[in-house]
């Protein structure tokens, strides 16, 4: 059972990858980010290591994906499917000013999951969504 489960969650990360990939290379920034801010959240409660289990999907799917996956994508795409199975996750829009650098990553109650723990002190928090 658990690697139909499994499964099944790599083919929601493909999913969440592509339909993403539709606003970036249209750059369409804002449609990207109104459709992560509003994305509706499950009621259901999250088993524990699901937000581990969702971040490795979504990863693997990067790493196999013909195109590059920028941050932006990769973290619209796991916040959404964060949302999906009821974790309370956010996109985490951030910025640097010199050298200008921007940066995306999803935090789960003020824990960064999708990228090395320290985002928040190398990039300025513009936004959360």
């Amino acid at each position: 059972m658990r690697n139909i489960v499994s499964s099944f969650l790599y083919l929601r990360a493909i999913w969440q990858i592509l339909a993403f990939e539709y606003y970036v290379v249209r750059k369409d920034f804002a449609s990207l980010y109104w459709k992560v801010r509003d994305y509706p959240r499950s009621s259901v409660r999250p088993s524990l290591n699901l937000t581990d289990q969702i971040c490795k999907a979504v990863d693997v799917v990067c790493i196999w994906h013909l195109k590059q996956v920028l941050c932006l994508q990769r973290s619209a795409a796991t916040t959404c499917l964060l949302k999906r199975y009821g974790v309370s996750a956010q996109m985490v829009i951030g910025a640097q000013q010199t050298p200008f650098k921007a940066h995306a990553w999803v935090e789960v109650g003020g824990r960064v999951v999708n990228d090395k723990p320290y985002m928040t002190e190398i990039y300025a928090v513009l936004d959360r969504c």
